[in-house]
């Protein structure tokens, strides 16, 4: 019997924009607790997007682009591993996309993670980025594993 679905919690919408993936962008650019920190880092990156138009859909556009729709799942079928292709859940979804956001942010260094992230979400928002990649490598991989998806549960 399959365990009962969780009842998750969601954030507040942040105070500024309302909106529930912006207070969850903090969460996830936070390190160590200091939110106050991740918060003028996401606030200064929105400040810099309201040039290019609302800054609200133009992250959602962004994370639309950064979240895959299909992913590969691990399945052991008589004694052989296979990469089982699976739809993504939509609030998985939106976590994989905010994830490889910043952590493509973080992942250069030597410059503030404002300028990072704003650089990461304008890269998103075009259809380009290293998050953007990661989501076409797993959509290959799923594509590529299309065989086993019978094999789904």
């Amino acid at each position: 019997m399959r365990r009962p679905i969780k009842r998750r919690h969601l954030p507040q919408p942040d105070p500024i924009y309302g909106s529930v993936k912006v207070s969850k962008l903090v969460n996830y650019v936070m390190e160590r607790g200091k939110k106050d920190t991740a918060r003028k880092i996401v606030y200064k990156v929105m400040e810099e997007l309201k040039k290019e138009g609302d800054p609200v859909l133009i992250l959602e556009d962004a994370l639309e682009k950064a979240s895959p729709s299909v992913e590969v799942r691990s399945r052991r079928v008589g004694g052989a591993n296979y990469q089982v292709p699976r739809e993504v859940r939509p609030e998985r979804r939106l976590a994989l996309g905010l994830r490889w956001i910043v952590e493509a942010a973080e992942s250069k260094k030597g410059i503030p993670m404002a300028d990072a992230l704003l650089t990461e979400l304008k890269a998103a928002h075009r259809g380009e980025g290293e998050a953007v990649t990661k989501k076409e490598t797993t959509h290959r991989m799923a594509e590529a594993n299309k065989a086993f998806a019978h094999f789904a549960w």
